[in-house]
């Protein structure tokens, strides 16, 4: 399993494409209208949004609050230090469980349940794979460091308890959040409006209108980019690490 690990940690940002583009595979329905009736596709659109939403305030707070430095070192696992404030405090993997929680909630928005069945248990499997090889990197260079806070919070689970405190204890750098995001951000965004203006057929507008709006929504979001991208690579927007 840790080679494994070791082997998609280096690819891993491929596979968030794969991902992606799997959405679009045909496949029978999570919910039909034979099962849930003529309005059966609120029950996608609300739980998916739901969930994706949630995963990506996940990420936000995690960034937010206490960063980890992503990427690793030479397309290898690496971290210079142990980070275990901020939501690492509740959870290990906080950021990993932010993007499961992202990828399930675009699958249930399209409505697929290949998508659920196969893709969803497919990229579990990864990320615990890459999760173990981090794991025995930070057991090796952490040691008695690294035990003690693998014994007290989990690997996969937020823990509540205390979580209120913690947030509002600690400085909430949102610029930071958008800086190291808007990449994440653009394309789940991107992939959402795909699903929702030609996967949701249920509308009633025509397809002038359809494309219209998608066009809209792809400007805006490309406006948001490019102002990002122009604030921290001019430096106007410098936050810590």
């Amino acid at each position: 399993m840790v080679r494994i690990g070791n082997f998609f940690f280096r690819y891993r940002n491929y596979l968030f494409i794969f991902l992606y583009l799997a959405l679009f595979i045909p496949s029978p329905p999570l919910f039909s209208e034979r099962d849930f009736g003529p309005d059966f596709y609120w029950y996608p659109l609300i739980i998916g949004l739901a969930i994706t939403v949630i995963g990506q305030l996940i990420r936000g707070m995690t960034i937010s609050l206490a960063y980890i430095v992503r990427g690793g070192k030479d397309k290898k696992v690496y971290a210079d230090r142990l980070v275990t404030n901020g939501i690492f405090a509740h959870c290990r993997n906080p950021l990993y469980v932010g993007n499961i929680l992202m990828l399930l909630g675009v699958g249930i928005l399209v409505n697929s349940l290949l998508y659920l069945l196969f893709f969803i248990p497919l990229f579990l499997f990864i990320y615990q794979a890459i999760v173990l090889a981090e794991e025995k990197f930070l057991r090796r260079k952490f040691g008695v460091e690294f035990e003690a806070y693998a014994q007290n919070v989990h690997r996969w689970l937020i823990n509540p308890v205390g979580l209120a405190k913690t947030i509002s204890g600690m400085h909430f750098l949102w610029r930071r959040w958008l800086i190291k995001e808007y990449n994440t951000q653009v394309v789940w965004l991107v992939g959402i409006a795909l699903i929702l203006f030609f996967k949701y057929t249920h509308w009633r507008w025509d397809a002038a209108t359809r494309n219209g709006w998608f066009i809209v929504v792809l400007l805006t979001l490309a406006v948001y980019y490019l102002t990002v991208r122009y604030l921290k690579k001019s430096g106007k927007w410098a936050v810590a690490a």
